[in-house]
């Protein structure tokens, strides 16, 4: 089995989740006893790519050109598509990040390939064939998927595998794609990212509040928690909606999903919606005052209390414990 990966940076940079994945990977190879070619599009120093054989890969194919600095669904599953052809991959890895899961069904209905995203285990290719576990039901259940064709095309769910080191030389080479014009139909012109927060994504901690903190001017307090432990801020569709915090913070079915290492949840009732989009957390905690509140029920943790007393108290906490570490 020969293994591709696509490595997706930001502004020229790899994150976590780009380690978890070459992590990934670097493992499915070794034990197919064969080599991991990574694919890098985009405008990214050598110094930067050489960081990925310290996790496994052994050659980079780097993509640096002009028209390809931003990114673009159509163009960017083209060029790999090539490598694929190229290369005579047949099995390619992505991350299930926003521009993974466009990326993802576009590859595979080029190479006719079949297609597993969310996926959450390495795959299991006991007597030939090969199976492996997503999320399904907007992660309220896991599949065990099997995928039949010769070339594969996965995705892997963020936090879902641990980064490990696996120091090797590694290779970068340049190339040159073929990229046709049609495939630039729509272009992206600029990006804008904010700079100043956690991705929630990509988060491994994320601190959301509901309607029971009664209005934006009380979300002060879940700023300075989110600070404290590095988090991300998230919040339920209702507050969205509301107009108390922006839409690009909401969790949940028709939100952002996140399956970050803890989730703490203030004010949230739990409604199934929003259960949808965070129940692939690792450890949830519950913080709310109605002791009937749904959320409890799949709550690893659970408090109840008003928000406007449990919440300065976790952030003295927090800062007792920092200050003594």
């Amino acid at each position: 089995m020969s293994v591709l990966l696509y490595v997706e940076h930001s502004e020229g940079k790899f994150k976590k989740s780009t380690f978890e994945l070459v992590s990934y990977a670097s493992e499915i190879a070794v034990r197919n006893q064969t080599t991991l070619t990574a694919i890098s599009i985009g405008n990214v120093e050598n110094e930067e790519l050489f960081t990925l054989g310290k996790y496994g890969v052994d050659k980079i194919l780097n993509v640096n050109s002009s028209n390809l600095r931003n990114f673009n669904n159509q163009a960017f599953a083209s060029v790999i598509a090539e490598v694929v052809n190229k290369l005579g991959s047949d099995l390619i890895i992505l991350s299930s990040t926003f521009s993974g899961r466009g990326l993802a069904p576009r590859i595979a209905a080029k190479l006719r390939a079949g297609l597993a995203d969310n996926v959450v285990s390495l795959p299991n290719q006991a007597d030939g064939k090969f199976i492996i576990k997503n999320m399904a039901f907007s992660g309220k259940a896991i599949a065990n998927v099997e995928i039949k064709s010769t070339i594969k095309v996965i995705s892997l769910s963020a936090n879902s595998y641990k980064v490990v080191e696996n120091n090797k030389p590694i290779e970068i080479e340049d190339f040159i794609s073929k990229v046709k014009d049609a495939d630039f139909s729509s272009i992206i012109n600029e990006i804008v990212r904010s700079t100043d927060k956690v991705s929630l994504p990509d988060a491994e901690i994320v601190v959301s509040g509901g309607r029971g903190l009664k209005g934006s001017e009380n979300w002060v307090m879940l700023e300075e928690l989110a600070d404290l432990l590095g988090a991300a801020l998230a919040c339920s569709k209702p507050v969205s909606d509301a107009g108390w915090r922006p839409h690009n913070e909401h969790v949940g079915q028709t939100g952002i999903s996140v399956s970050p290492n803890l989730y703490i949840a203030v004010g949230i009732s739990g409604a199934i919606q929003h259960l949808a989009g965070i129940s692939s957390s690792k450890v949830i905690v519950v913080i709310n005052r109605d002791p009937d509140a749904p959320f409890f029920k799949v709550a690893d943790y659970g408090i109840v209390g008003d928000a406007f007393e449990v919440i300065p108290k976790l952030i003295n906490a927090v800062k007792e414990y920092k200050a003594s570490a």
